[in-house]
Order: C-alpha cells, then structure tokens, then sequence
C-alpha cells in the first residue's frame, strides 16, 4: 500500500511516514502543491494524507485534482486550526474522509490511513 503525506513540516511528515512503514505501508512524501500533483500524476495511492496549511501552494487546488482525477481516492485532512471545524471541509471535497488535528497520534493516524486506504480489504 503506497500513501502520500502532503505536509510542509519534514519533522512531523518523517515521523507519519515512519509510524507507517512500521506498518508495512510506504509514503511518498511532498512538501508543497507542486510536488504533490506532480508525485500524483506519476504513482498510484491508495490514500492521501492533506494539511490544509502548506507553505507551498493550496491544499484545496490539490484536493479539487485529486476529486476531478480520482475520485475514488480517499484524503484525510489535517490542520493545526480550528479552520473547518465545523466539518464543512466534507462539503467542499467530496473524496474527504476524515479531519484531523496536525497534532493527531501518529499511530492514530497510521490505523485510519489503512482503514480509509482499503489495507485491510
């Protein structure tokens, strides 16, 4: 199972991307809009994990992609704002599976990765 973690601070998408090897699954890691659509164009996910609060670019444009291009593929949104939540973030992306705080335990995050990304079907 391969993943991409689209996050800006390389501390905090090491320690996602490690907690999931532990678990057999790989990510591909992109720092800002540009990598992300250019690792979605050239490999197959089965889930994307999306802070909303990139550096580079605009997580909702690689949202809107992803819904247009794959509509199937699952994202889970983190932040590290209240931004969203009041879960409008679902209304706005229809692949949105789940919303999260930035701050989320990464074993947390790994387990809902696999469930949304299909690891156990």
């Amino acid at each position: 199972m391969n993943v991409l973690l689209v996050q800006s601070d390389p501390q905090l998408a090491s320690l996602w991307a490690g907690h999931l090897a532990e678990e057999g699954v790989s990510a591909a890691v992109a720092r800002g809009q540009r990598e992300a659509v250019r690792l979605l164009q050239t490999q197959g996910f089965a889930a994307v994990v999306l802070d909303l609060d990139l550096e580079e670019g605009c997580a909702l444009a690689v949202a809107d992609l992803i819904a247009y291009r794959w509509p199937s593929l699952p994202i889970l949104f983190v932040t590290g704002r209240a931004m969203f939540a009041d879960g409008s973030i679902f209304a706005m992306s229809a692949n949105a599976r789940a919303y999260l705080q930035r701050d989320v335990a990464p074993s947390d995050l790994t387990t809902l990765v696999m469930y949304f990304g299909g690891y156990w079907a």
